[in-house]
């Protein structure tokens, strides 16, 4: 059986259908008998459908330009 540090670790993949048939049924076996986990892998999979909600990111470089108007702000400020 796995442990929960191993099952934390591959709760990803799973979600992601990427373990094999063999990962994936000691994933289920641990889950049957582990109700934190089962908490966990819940509220994974709920991050991962609030994050498919989100909307698409930010135009391409706005970070930069944030950073260099906060550094001009900072620059006149003084």
């Amino acid at each position: 059986m796995l442990t929960c540090k191993e099952q934390v670790a591959r709760s990803s993949d799973f979600i992601d259908g990427q373990l094999s048939f063999r990962e994936r049924l000691m994933m289920h076996h641990h889950l049957l008998f582990c109700p934190n986990c089962r908490r966990f892998m819940r509220q994974m999979r709920l991050l991962q459908a609030t994050l498919r909600e989100l909307p698409e990111p930010p135009v391409p470089g706005l970070d930069e330009l944030a950073a260099r108007l906060a550094a001009e702000q900072k620059n006149t400020i003084k």
